[in-house]
């Protein structure tokens, strides 16, 4: 999201006082903040990529447009041998892949195939989980790219949570967790392990990124932290006291449920070390990108979008180059972390100050209970 979307300015409750915690440096509190994010837009040139993904096997999610659909393009480009579009509806997931074949000159039937995935159903994911499994030989990167930003609307719920925080957090997760095994697997039989970044011109072991967002530091949890135990995702799924849901009560989700991504990919790469399990785990912010991930309604929000899309969105190839890089040439010295503009960065201090290891952990261990109640033993897939 653009530097110009504030945070949601959030009510009291009992024995809270409204929080002024530092975001860090690419958020709107801190002074640096705009100047940071103008640097990044405006005078940053990131690599095109240009390896070799030969004997690969990817999965990109949420890869019918947009990000998703440019990254998948730039792996077919650079000749990988297989390549899943997963994605929701089949008929958007066909053009992309006719695009694809267009664009890249791919003309194998077997290289591009286009699978069913719909993130707003859990029997959706543990179906798509279970065709990986069985279809595919290895797995080699898992680009973890779908997601929602609803900006209008009235305030949704799927499968009992909110659906940002459905889409984006627990499906993610979940979708993670069903199929480490089978990246791991990948590591260990086909003698492929995660090398240094710079080192070499092959991509190296295999890797989960999740894309992730700068609008993690427009967030400061104020719900989240005032939850009461085993209750932080009701918590931050009750519906606003109104009528309908504002535009701030909307961009305050998918703020808190980017932040919430970065929180669970450090806690999974802890309890799964790369040097034991030959997986790379990390999460990558693409800028602030054209995309049709945000849904602008209201004369006034649809100005402020198309000025911000024409003068200062980077385009979606552009964009895209940082999900190649962080899939797949950022090096085993990226597992568990926040890359942006392919290089690893800081992500807000609310993740990285004493608070944020005790809000991570609770985080963490909120979401295993409910992802072991969807899938039960799920979690033993991620044992060392």
């Amino acid at each position: 999201m653009g530097p110009g979307i504030h945070p949601h300015t959030l009510p009291s409750q009992p024995n809270m006082k409204p929080t002024t915690h530092k975001l860090g440096r690419d958020g709107l509190y801190h002074p640096n903040g705009n100047l940071h994010f103008f640097k990044s837009q405006f005078l940053t040139t990131l690599p095109y990529p240009s390896d070799s993904y030969t004997g690969k096997t990817i999965i990109v999610t949420g890869s019918n447009t947009g990000l998703g659909l440019e990254a998948a393009r730039h792996f077919v480009r650079l000749g990988c041998s297989r390549m899943i579009l997963a994605v929701r509806n089949l008929s958007k997931g066909l053009a992309a892949k006719a695009s694809i074949e267009r664009s890249t000159g791919c003309c194998s039937e077997s290289v591009i195939s286009v699978w069913e995935l719909d993130q707003c159903s859990y029997a959706s994911v543990r179906s798509f989980a279970s065709r990986v499994s069985a279809e595919l030989e290895r797995l080699d990167i898992l680009l973890l790219n779908a997601g929602v930003c609803p900006l209008a609307g009235p305030w949704r719920m799927v499968e009992q949570d909110e659906e940002a925080i459905t889409v984006n957090v627990v499906s993610t997760f979940l979708l993670a967790v069903l199929l480490f095994p089978k990246l791991r697997e990948t590591a260990r039989l086909f003698h492929v392990h995660p090398g240094e970044s710079g080192r070499g011109t092959k991509p190296g072991g295999p890797t989960m990124t999740v894309v992730t967002s700068l609008a993690h530091t427009y967030t400061d949890f104020y719900l989240a932290r005032s939850a009461p135990e085993g209750q932080l995702f009701k918590t931050l799924s009750c519906s606003p006291d109104r009528a309908e849901a504002t535009f701030d009560d909307h961009t305050d989700q998918y703020f808190i449920s980017k932040l919430l991504e970065i929180f669970v990919v450090r806690a999974l790469a802890a309890q799964c070390p790369v040097e034991k399990t030959g997986v790379t785990i990390n999460c990558v912010q693409p800028g602030f990108v054209k995309s049709g991930l945000f849904k602008f309604e209201g004369a006034i929000a649809v100005a402020i979008g198309m000025v911000m899309n024409g003068l200062v969105a980077r385009s979606t190839e552009v964009g895209s180059r940082t999900l190649v890089h962080a899939a797949s040439q950022g090096g085993k010295e990226t597992h568990g972390a926040y890359l942006s503009d392919c290089k690893v960065d800081e992500p807000a201090e609310i993740v990285t100050g004493e608070e944020g290891k005790v809000l991570q952990e609770r985080v963490w261990r909120e979401l295993k209970v409910k992802m072991e109640r969807i899938v039960p033993g799920v979690l033993k897939g991620l044992e060392v």
